[in-house]
């Protein structure tokens, strides 16, 4: 029989602070048309449309939640960063 390998310790997250927050653009797939992009909120389902919600009717623009990152229609980076860092979050923009 041949031994078994030690076992791999349980690897940590790099750093439990506060979440990292980006806003970034993105126009890959919706024929030309930018959309902004939340991620890395650390927030669940309701929450997260309820945050969605508010930053639509800020940016007075469509979105939606998608795969746990919201869109907002149009490039409106600028606008969420200075929301989401009122509100508490990390943010930053990414991307140029």
């Amino acid at each position: 029989m041949r031994p078994q390998p030690p076992p791999q310790p349980l690897r940590r997250p790099a750093q439990a602070g506060p979440a990292k927050v980006r806003v970034r653009r993105e126009v890959a797939g919706r024929a030309g048309k930018g959309v902004s992009v939340i991620a890395g909120l650390p927030l669940a389902g309701p929450e997260l449309e309820a945050l969605a919600t508010r930053l639509k009717n800020l940016c007075g623009a469509g979105g939606a939640v998608k795969d746990g990152a919201i869109e907002i229609q149009g490039d409106h980076r600028d606008r969420l960063v200075a929301e989401l860092q009122r509100l508490g979050y990390d943010a930053k923009r990414s991307g140029g």
